[in-house]
């Protein structure tokens, strides 16, 4: 009997099968569950989580929950992680807040926390400038977590976008764009940390009060593994809303999502139903 129950059950498909009995459904990847924290200062965060949350779900799928601040100031600490486990259930948190004067250590490192755990990231714009705790601008917590030190920016003006690592499975198939106006972050000492790796730089045309031109030069968009293990991805596009709408910076920033759970496939590239 053990031997025959699975042919038996071979033969009944057969039979159904040529019947035209339906075939089974086809089993499609679960959802990544992603946090979008936003808001603060200095940038239409009201529009932008819009833009990002459905544009990421047009390219991949990806559902969401959405911790927006509508404090437009820089003290004022996002309402989420007022909980202990604040990242509970999700898969990814993309940091896209605006508060540089968050700068108590505990709650520092209660936002860190899961990331240091394994949680994976993303950290977008004026997210590179939050939470400057004591060592700051040599170093803080949370540059090591972003993977690059970076303390201002240009004017904004146009940002000429070239993808520096043909390897990069991010980058695969993404070609070079220029950006309308947007802002250029510095990297201080001129580099990433030892643990992040550049996948774009970005050139800026500037011209002085004398009528001089100067090309500024900066890397902005990298990955990076927090605490040895956690991936992360960073950009430093994406103070306005042209920037945040444009398809090629949501390719970008939907690649550097699945990137970092590890989930830059064709099964998650299709948009959730």
């Amino acid at each position: 009997m053990t031997r025959t129950a699975p042919l038996l059950a071979a033969l009944v498909a057969a039979v159904l099968v040529a019947a035209g009995a339906p075939a089974p459904a086809k089993q499609t990847a679960a959802p990544i569950k992603a946090l979008l924290v936003i808001g603060g200062c200095c940038h239409d965060y009201k529009k932008q989580q819009e833009l990002l949350t459905k544009g990421i779900s047009a390219r991949a799928n990806v559902v969401w929950t959405i911790s927006y601040d509508p404090d437009t100031g820089t003290k004022h600490l996002n309402p989420i992680y007022d909980k202990g486990d604040w990242a509970k259930g999700f898969d990814v948190v993309v940091h896209d807040e605006c508060t540089a004067d968050v700068k108590d250590p505990k709650t520092v490192e209660r936002i860190l926390a899961p990331h240091k755990a394994g949680l994976p990231g993303v950290v977008i714009h004026c997210g590179m400038h939050c939470y400057r705790t004591e060592g700051f601008p040599k170093a803080t917590p949370w540059f090591d977590f972003t993977g690059l030190a970076t303390t201002g920016h240009g004017p904004q003006l146009p940002i000429e976008v070239s993808y520096t690592d043909p390897a990069s499975p991010i980058t695969k198939g993404l070609t070079g764009w220029t950006t309308k106006n947007e802002e250029l972050y510095n990297n201080l000492s001129g580099k990433l940390h030892e643990t992040a790796q550049p996948v774009a730089r970005g050139k800026q045309t500037v011209t002085a009060k004398n009528g001089e031109k100067r090309t500024e030069e900066a890397v902005v968009a990298w990955t990076n593994r927090y605490n040895g293990k956690t991936r992360v991805f960073g950009t430093t596009l994406g103070h306005n809303n042209d920037t945040v709408a444009d398809p090629r910076y949501l390719d970008l920033v939907t690649r550097g999502l699945l990137w970092s759970v590890d989930k830059l496939d064709a099964a998650h590239l299709t948009p959730a139903k």
